[in-house]
């Protein structure tokens, strides 16, 4: 079973923060053609354990392909720290690049890829 911790990220400038309760146990490489450029590491927890503390404001939205998810980005620096979609079953979610937290040690993480261009 997956452990939750408590986690601070936000984008480079410092606009966009925020808090989440993740387990770093399934992060995922997608190799889709936004994450691909963009060079996310995710991992995916419900809407209701991420806060955002500051910068709704400055987040600009995009969508391709099937709009069924929000990237969204800093409009100052244009960091991606988190997307906003829902799963299958239709539950909100957060998509966390993990490469956006404060307090983790990358070397550390077991990253599986996934195949996101066939999605």
């Amino acid at each position: 079973m997956s452990t939750k911790s408590a986690h601070r990220g936000g984008c480079h400038c410092g606009a966009v923060a925020y808090e989440v309760q993740a387990s770093l146990d399934a992060v995922i490489a997608c190799n889709c053609s936004m994450c691909q450029k963009k060079g996310t590491l995710l991992t995916f927890v419900p809407a209701g354990d991420f806060a955002l503390r500051k910068g709704e404001d400055a987040l600009t939205d995009y969508q391709f392909n099937k709009h069924a998810i929000h990237h969204l980005f800093c409009s100052k620096c244009g960091v991606t720290s988190f997307a906003r979609g829902t799963d299958p079953k239709g539950n909100e979610m957060v998509a966390v690049n993990v490469r956006c937290l404060d307090d983790v040690d990358l070397d550390a993480l077991k990253i599986t890829k996934i195949d996101g261009r066939s999605f």
